[in-house]
């Protein structure tokens, strides 16, 4: 019987005191031979019809800020990381780490062409303000300048150590670094909440074999805000309320009573936009996850019945 070959492999750097000596250079600074094929690599990869990531990244600020650096321990240039890609048009991604520390001494070239081609992940630090507002607009991303979290000393040096994780089908997002180290979010449009939350166990479930979430006995998993205390689980639907749009009032009582928050449409401390809010659970301790998730359903259910009620109303006038 024949069997399949299978062939698995894991690619290792070493650490720089196992590094091989006789592989590093002696010079501290980018001889001129070599600046010279740089520049000329760099002249003839803008004139070709190259679709590798270098081209892509390598703008001619970049290239102007990392031509003349040198790795600290070895001496590796930035030739040294992009000969093959410069030589080799057809190149798919066009660059290489000749050593360890060529990551983080070019991580102006290296870090864009990392994250364009394992995707996913978005930086908040350099981010264009087009899709900025693309990604908040869509309810992907968290706005900057809330001036609670400002006083409570939550946005220093903004926006450096922000940015989201984001699915190709855009409905699972991790949030790092906003108000709390990281926001797991599930999300889609319609009103299967059990698909939501399968999504969001599946994922957070993924996250915990690699991190550890900081948790009390007492008071549960531990966040920023204390109201966020016990399970964490904010579930949330956003829903247009004409009639008690028109009645904040008595919104207000309703959510009370079923104990459910409302917020504007883009969060916290927002207005609601053409009369759609963000309604919530606002219990998340003392009560489980499925418990939780129950209340705000029951509470919804009950603000969607009021408004049938309020539009047959309407209609028999």
């Amino acid at each position: 019987m024949f069997l399949p070959k299978i062939h698995i492999r894991q690619l290792r750097c070493l650490p720089k005191q196992l590094f091989l000596r006789q592989f590093c250079k002696c010079a501290s600074q980018v001889p001129p031979e070599v600046l010279e094929e740089l520049e000329q690599g760099f002249e003839d990869m803008k004139e070709c019809d190259s679709k590798s990531l270098l081209k892509k990244h390598l703008t001619k600020e970049r290239f102007d800020k990392l031509k003349d650096k040198t790795t600290p321990t070895y001496n590796s240039t930035l030739l040294d990381c992009i000969r093959s890609g410069l030589k080799n048009p057809d190149s798919g991604v066009g660059i290489y780490a000749p050593d360890p520390e060529a990551y983080s001494t070019f991580s102006d070239i290296f870090d864009p062409i990392i994250e364009d081609y394992h995707g996913t992940y978005f930086p908040l630090c350099g981010m264009e303000k087009d899709k900025q507002q693309e990604l908040i607009d869509s309810h992907l991303l968290f706005k900057e300048g809330d001036r609670f979290l400002k006083d409570a000393k939550a946005t220093r040096y903004w926006p450096t150590g922000r940015g989201i994780y984001i699915n190709d089908n855009r409905n699972f997002l991790v949030w790092v670094n906003e108000e709390d180290h990281v926001r797991i979010i599930s999300m889609e449009k319609g009103g299967n909440l059990g698909a939501v939350y399968e999504r969001l166990i599946l994922g957070e479930n993924q996250l915990s074999k690699q991190l550890e979430f900081s948790r009390d006995k007492r008071l549960g998993y531990l966040t920023f805000c204390p109201t966020n205390l016990g399970t964490s689980l904010r579930a949330s639907v956003h829903m247009r309320l004409p009639s008690l749009a028109d009645d904040k009032a008595k919104l207000d009582k309703m959510a009370a009573k079923y104990n459910l928050q409302v917020r504007g449409t883009r969060g916290e401390h927002t207005d609601a936009e053409d009369g759609v809010y963000d309604i919530s659970n606002k219990r998340r301790m003392g009560l489980t996850e499925y418990e939780a998730i129950q209340e705000m359903y029951k509470g919804i259910r009950a603000l969607i019945d009021h408004e049938c009620q309020e539009a047959a109303k309407a209609c028999k006038k």
